[in-house]
């Protein structure tokens, strides 16, 4: 039976600015199952990226409540939510955001250090892992000498090296052309088929579509689940 692993209950996100306040979440509950590939689908300004922040643990809400893996995050102090956002949650970022001066192999053992793996255990994680995402000819390019789809590939690999909970992807075509950003998200399927819990954050409703469920996200409102035929 699968679980739930995500749960946000009446989360409200407030910025003061000055005298302001500014309400970006408003009552927001949003649930997410074991190995479930989801889409929040809105346009700028909609509240998607802080949202997105609350859930990979960069930013918390001024009210509600957020368990993952069910544990509540907004009980965790700064160790804590790091050590969270290294184990159960693999970013992968619209530009990349890839180290220049390392290796495609050598990025994706970026998070295995982290993770205090032994050298030689984790060159071969990270070797499998490019294999996958289909670079095992690239692992020893450096990001300047890899295209955009490359590069987006190294930074699925090194988000999923660790074995996440969840893929957390913001945007993850943005910076693509659409031939490759059709590539990138066929990866996006196959580890969903393998059995990963994937949540995407895009403004574009053609990629939103790759998802089994989409959730609009409109001026802080999340409104009713659209259910795919993917």
């Amino acid at each position: 039976m699968k679980k739930e692993i995500l749960v946000m209950k009446d989360i409200v996100k407030v910025y003061h600015m000055g005298d302001e306040e500014q309400q970006i979440l408003k009552h927001i509950n949003f649930n997410v199952w074991e190995n479930e590939f989801v889409s929040i689908l809105g346009p700028s300004g909609s509240g998607k990226s802080t949202m997105m922040n609350i859930i990979g643990c960069l930013d918390v809400q001024t009210s509600g409540d957020y368990l993952l893996s069910g544990q509540n995050v907004s009980e965790l102090n700064e160790v804590e939510l790091a050590r969270i956002r290294n184990k159960e949650i693999g970013f992968v970022f619209q530009q990349f955001q890839l180290l220049p001066r390392l290796s495609a192999l050598e990025n994706v053992e970026l998070p295995l250090i982290y993770s205090k793996v032994p050298p030689r255990k984790r060159k071969e994680m990270a070797e499998n892992i490019l294999e996958k995402v289909g670079l095992k000819d690239k692992m020893k390019h450096y990001p300047n000498q890899l295209s955009g789809g490359q590069q987006q590939r190294v930074a699925i690999g090194r988000a999923i090296v660790t074995q996440p909970t969840i893929l957390l992807a913001d945007e993850p075509t943005g910076a693509l052309d659409q031939k490759t950003g059709h590539q990138v998200m066929d990866l996006f399927k196959d580890l969903h088929k393998e059995g990963r819990t994937i949540i995407m954050i895009t403004h574009d409703e053609e990629i939103a579509k790759n998802a089994q469920r989409i959730v609009r996200l409109l001026d802080g409102n999340l409104s009713e689940e659209v259910k795919t035929d993917v």
